[in-house]
């Protein structure tokens, strides 16, 4: 039985963790990192302040180019539009052997309705 993308993303959605926008917010104020897997006219469109951009298509084979995600230990806030590219960047991280890495529920979408800083 073939599988859809939201197959995908409800399985990997099983495995991770999902962060509110007010939870991620105190964490970027605690010096989580956060990693926008948007395309890059979205990212240009808006994003969250101090992020890092890596488009979800090229995510495997970027993220170790990246100072900041050398640390496999760091914490980080995965984020896209609304929450189902994140989700699977997240669960592929994980397999990398990312430990502290968190998907923003509801992705930039959520984030902007509480006017969270961009």
């Amino acid at each position: 039985m073939s599988k859809t993308a939201m197959d995908l993303v409800q399985a990997a959605k099983a495995i991770i963790t999902e962060i509110s926008p007010q939870q991620a917010n105190k964490m970027l104020s605690e010096g989580t990192l956060a990693l926008d897997v948007r395309e890059a006219q979205e990212h240009e469109a808006g994003h969250i302040a101090n992020d890092h951009h890596i488009p979800r298509g090229i995510l495997e084979f970027k993220i170790d180019q990246y100072s900041e995600f050398q640390n496999k230990q760091n914490s980080i806030i995965v984020y896209c539009k609304s929450g189902g590219r994140s989700a699977l960047a997240v669960a592929t991280l994980q397999q990398f052997g990312f430990s502290n890495v968190y998907s923003l529920a509801g992705g930039f979408d959520e984030w902007e309705k509480f006017n969270k800083p961009l």
